[in-house]
């Protein structure tokens, strides 16, 4: 079935980036990696826009950059429009961190799909923008 499939993936991706992040000499999550990634791209976003844009729970996404802060990767400031909302950027460390990992993230894509040839991957991903309904980025 395409759900057990798509479970098994995810495993086995999840367990890629694990044994990466070990070799690479960090202890950081998928989704740790994907907020700091986004943080880079859009620095200051609030916690609010942070979890649409990793398509993470928001009332989950608190507990992310709260460990990414203990480590030191991010910093939050309280809006000053809306004292509710917490505006999140990564700090210097954080720089550092995304600098160093993206190319190690870029290269295990490649080994969670080592059994694909390169059109294939091509057309895996392009198939599972599809599903997720999102536009591939270029």
């Amino acid at each position: 079935m395409a759900g057990h499939l798509i479970r098994r993936l995810h495993q086995i991706s999840g367990q890629i980036f694990q044994q990466h992040m070990e070799q690479a000499g960090f202890d950081l999550t998928p989704v740790q990696f994907a907020a700091m990634q986004t943080l880079e791209a859009y620095p200051g976003i609030d916690q609010a826009q942070l979890a649409a844009a990793i398509a993470y729970d928001r009332a989950t996404i608190g507990g992310v950059i709260q460990r990414l802060e203990k480590r030191g990767y991010v910093q939050r400031v309280v809006s000053e429009t809306d004292r509710r909302a917490r505006h999140v950027s990564l700090t210097e460390a954080g720089l550092r961190v995304i600098a160093e990992l993206t190319p190690v993230v870029e290269a295990l894509q490649v080994e969670i799909l080592r059994e694909l040839t390169e059109a294939e991957r091509e057309q895996f991903m392009a198939l599972a923008h599809k599903l997720v309904g999102t536009t591939p980025s270029t």
